[in-house]
């Protein structure tokens, strides 16, 4: 299942989890500021290895780095980790 790292306060975690509801796409959040020293360890490193960037995504080991929320990027991205048939 596709896993969003994300925080309340941000806008383009909240459009990310919009646009995978309203596209029916299933999905687990974690808040990274309520998750473990290893998570967020793991958010860090994925994102080049100075801070947590949110939204992050991971699908099946594979992972998207926290990106500002773009439809079309986001939705090529999760045709490319195989969350959505191409």
């Amino acid at each position: 299942m596709l896993t969003v790292y994300s925080a309340p306060w941000c806008f383009h975690c909240r459009e990310t989890i919009d646009f995978l509801k309203e596209t029916n796409i299933c999905f687990t959040l974690v808040q990274i500021e309520e998750a473990s020293p290893e998570i967020v360890e793991k958010v860090v490193e994925v994102n080049g290895g100075d801070d947590w960037v949110v939204p992050t995504l991971e699908y099946n080991g594979q992972w998207r780095p926290g990106q500002f929320f773009n439809e079309a990027l986001l939705t090529a991205d999760l045709k490319k980790m195989g969350v959505i048939s191409k």
